[in-house]
């Protein structure tokens, strides 16, 4: 084994970033070099060569700490797609490589975004290893439910026609709105690149149990295999249904053409364990073209909403095109959500007046 051990006080040293927030970090005792293969949820210790897009790193508890040139820091491989920032994928060898994402992730770019700066380079020191040798992986904190699931709650998804399309935002004002109605609710970003930001607004929301994918030990579910995808779904659904959730709360990541999302909402069995979906878009035409897209596929849609509800004009196009409410955040922040989803779900129709949902 090619390895040095990893002495305590360099790994408290060391800034743990969000995607590690479950691991036992004191498992780590060497630092594995010259592995055949790595893994996307592999952790390793990095050192910070050159700051870039990312000048901070996000630790497990939400802090947001600046990164200086030497630091290291403990991260997790994988991969990223995010059409407004990066897509990368992981490297075949410790070689230098980038910190693609605040919450944690080590990758190699392979395209950015105009309006991104360079990323920060990182150098990795090695593969955290425990006492025998065995490389640490996030699938080892992974949450383990074995209970079956006789009954879950109602299960409201959240998608969108792409990233920016306000699907968070109109997650959370749901997930305020259910709590006002009195009911506990659970939440989860199912898919997507390990960072805290959309998690925590869950939380501050009023999500209780609110979990992500990294709880299902994986940093980005960006290209993995769809049995894997389908499972982080049903285990995080399992999970908040047995921590006594009365509503659930899915966030789907990016859009409709992303590889992953649109195998998920392709999915018979993914259909059959929602029961609506609030679709988020920037204006009507994405709205419309959204809705088309998942009409073919059967998939029960009740509303519409997203960055488009901060325009009357472009509330009354998706209106008049697509015939479904546009749900305001005013009006998802109300405890009155409740009754009006809750209605729309129990006819399996979206004839409610329009005009007292987008008023």
């Amino acid at each position: 084994m090619n390895a040095t051990v990893l002495n305590m006080e360099r790994l408290c040293r060391a800034k743990a970033a969000y995607t590690v927030r479950r691991a036992n970090l004191f498992d780590a005792r060497f630092l594995l070099k010259d592995l055949k293969e790595i893994h996307p949820g592999d952790m390793v210790l990095a050192k910070v060569l050159k700051i870039g897009q990312h000048k901070r790193i996000e630790l497990e508890c939400g802090r947001r700490a600046h990164l200086f040139e030497g630091d290291e820091i403990i991260v997790s491989y994988g991969n990223r797609y995010a059409p407004n920032q990066f897509e990368a994928i992981i490297p075949s060898s410790l070689a230098k490589c980038h910190l693609v994402a605040a919450g944690g992730v080590a990758s190699t770019v392979l395209s950015r975004h105009e309006g991104m700066k360079q990323a920060t380079m990182i150098e990795p020191q090695g593969i955290l290893g425990d006492l025998n040798g065995e490389v640490l992986n996030l699938s080892r904190y992974a949450i383990r439910s074995s209970e079956e699931l006789f009954n879950r709650p109602p299960v409201i998804a959240v998608a969108g026609t792409s990233m920016d399309s306000g699907k968070t935002t109109t997650a959370s004002f749901l997930i305020k709105g259910l709590v006002r109605s009195g009911l506990k609710v659970g939440a989860a970003k199912i898919t997507g690149t390990g960072a805290g930001g959309d998690l925590w607004l869950m939380k501050d929301a009023g999500a209780n149990p609110a979990y992500d994918f990294i709880d299902a030990g994986v940093p980005s579910t960006y290209r993995l295999p769809a049995d894997q995808i389908l499972n982080i779904a049903r285990l995080l659904v399992k999970q908040m249904s047995s921590d006594g959730a009365e509503a659930i709360v899915l966030e789907i990541a990016d859009g409709l053409y992303q590889e992953e999302t649109a195998f998920l909402l392709s999915s018979p069995s993914f259909a059959r364990s929602i029961d609506g979906i609030v679709f988020a878009s920037p204006d009507a035409l994405g709205a419309t073209m959204g809705l088309q897209w998942m009409k073919k596929r059967h998939l029960p849609v009740i509303g519409l909403s997203g960055v488009m509800t901060r325009s009357p004009l472009a509330i009354r196009e998706a209106t008049e095109a697509t015939g479904l409410p546009v749900f305001k955040n005013r009006v998802l922040n109300n405890s009155e959500i409740k009754g009006i989803l809750f209605s729309l779900l129990d006819n399996n129709t979206t004839t409610l007046p329009l005009r007292a949902v987008t008023a």
